[in-house]
């Protein structure tokens, strides 16, 4: 929706030239407010926030994407390390790091961007219960290095850090947003070119163009975000212009849209059957090896994502152009047994609309193998609790490999070692831990590209994941639409540089 002001003029009293007046100053702001591209962009989003848009969690994606709320790090398309509300950074010794602030940079509250703030905001997700996920196995600390830098200290070596810092989830924010009882409130509280002015619950987000921004001035007006967990409403807004942007237009809508507003980027997420080894019939190897033996991973893609997927090789896809070559076959696994009318419970969730369908076809796949399923699907927030305490034999989980750090690493720890927080398999193997180790300490290059692989064998040959294919990016654009970004990790959406060609005013 276009916002505009009213002008309201007194009846009879004024004079022609007060009037008149009136009038010219009148053409004159919209004038001006065309000058200014005075535009704004409505976004349809694939889920509403879990946690209020507290950054500390999962919704830090969201103000990512809304490109209000800003980290020390950004990464390039290479998952390098650059300058973002950092300018440069050196490593001091194995364990420490310094990095210089950015000048002159405010928060959406007007007050500046200071060394303290910095420390008092990456102190804080530290602290957080539960800690973001790129934080898993890292015990950093903080502090001052006079007016212009602050040193990061991890417990121990962690050539991951500038990476570490780029995760959305340790974005910097005002003093404001911060309540006693841990509770981050994001509202005018970033420094981006967009300033989050309102939260309403699970429907909708409302950001403004934040003129003061420390970079190039947005484009557009402001940002209009709806939630649409719904894939064919997500669909129908697109086809109907409801929607500028559309995120995760689902496959089977695809043939229903124009195809000139639909594309398509290969990502790195994979869609993964995760068997739980701590309870019921999955503890047993066996029969882990019977559920992978039973998955036909072409039928779902050909059937499912009507070939918009790629089959999986291993928990890392196609968007790591290194990982395939490196891989070598997976020895030791266990032999496959008769599931003899096992039963098992198969959950997953309806906010990705192919989800639900993967759940049927598998659970045909698996009752053809001897399991007897029973499917269990909600809606994402009214099942992860039960999904991460183990209360499911089998789940089926679309899940980013490089959403927070840029490194897979982050991922596999997160999900597989004994202390993960996203340990949704109840994982706890010697091995994979050793595995998960040895990559962490290595620095970025081909070195820890094959102890990455190494870590994926081990965690496979568990059989407590079985990877069934790789996503791809499918997202909507309206033709009036220029530079919104198609960005793999699913980092950034609407930027500085977004704007609508030729919008009705």
């Amino acid at each position: 929706m276009i916002l505009r002001h009213a002008f309201y003029l007194p009846a009879m009293a004024l004079s022609l030239a007060l009037l008149t007046g009136c009038q010219q100053e009148e053409a004159s702001e919209e004038d001006s407010r065309a000058d200014d591209g005075d535009d704004r962009v409505r976004v349809a989003m694939l889920q509403p926030p879990r946690s209020g848009l507290n950054p500390l969690t999962d919704d830090a994606f969201k103000l990512s994407r809304w490109r209000t709320a800003e980290t020390l790090i950004r990464l390039d398309d290479d998952s390098d390390p650059q300058p973002f509300l950092a300018t440069d950074w050196e490593q001091l010794d194995e364990r420490t790091w310094r990095f210089e602030i950015r000048d002159d940079v405010t928060f959406h509250d007007g007050t500046p961007l200071t060394v303290e703030q910095v420390v008092k905001s990456l102190t804080a997700a530290t602290n957080a219960v539960p800690r973001p996920r790129i934080l898993d196995g890292v015990k950093m600390t903080i502090e001052a290095d006079g007016d212009s830098a602050v040193r990061v200290q991890t417990e121990t070596s962690d050539p991951l850090v500038p990476n570490r810092l780029s995760s959305p989830q340790l974005a910097i924010m005002a003093e404001k947003a911060y309540g006693e009882d841990g509770r981050v409130n994001p509202i005018e509280a970033g420094t981006g070119p967009f300033v989050l002015k309102e939260i309403n619950g699970t429907q909708s987000a409302r950001l403004d163009r934040y003129d003061d921004y420390w970079g190039e001035r947005a484009e557009l007006a402001g940002i209009d975000a709806d939630y649409v967990p719904d894939g064919t409403a997500r669909a129908a807004a697109l086809r109907t212009g409801t929607a500028d942007v559309v995120e995760a237009v689902p496959v089977s809508q695809v043939a229903l849209v124009d195809p000139e507003l639909v594309h398509e980027v290969p990502m790195p997420r994979t869609n993964t059957l995760y068997l739980n080894t701590d309870k019921g019939p999955f503890q047993d190897p066996a029969l882990r090896a019977a559920a992978r033996e039973a998955l036909d991973r072409a039928a779902i893609v050909r059937t499912v994502y009507e070939g918009r997927a790629d089959e999986a090789k291993g928990l890392l896809g196609p968007a790591l152009a290194w990982a395939d070559g490196l891989r070598s076959p997976i020895e030791g696994r266990a032999d496959a047994a008769d599931p003899d009318g096992a039963d098992i419970t198969l959950g997953t969730f309806t906010d990705r609309a192919e989800l639900p369908e993967v759940a049927v076809l598998l659970e045909q796949q698996l009752e053809a193998a001897g399991f007897d399923v029973h499917q269990e699907v909600r809606q994402y927030a009214h099942i992860e609790s039960d999904m991460l305490s183990g209360q499911f034999d089998a789940f089926i989980l679309s899940r980013a490999t490089m959403l927070d750090s840029g490194d897979p690493v982050a991922y596999m720890y997160s999900d597989f070692a004994c202390e993960g927080s996203f340990n949704i398999a109840q994982l706890c193997d010697p091995a994979v831990d050793e595995a998960l180790a040895r990559a962490a300490d290595l620095p970025t290059g081909p070195e820890r590209r094959q102890a990455i692989i190494d870590a994926e064998a081990a965690i496979l040959k568990t059989d407590a994941a079985v990877p069934m294919l790789h996503e791809r990016v499918i997202q909507g654009e309206s033709q009036r639409v220029s530079d919104a970004v198609r960005d793999p990790r699913e980092r950034e959406l609407i930027t500085e540089h977004t704007r609508l060609d030729g919008a009705a005013r």
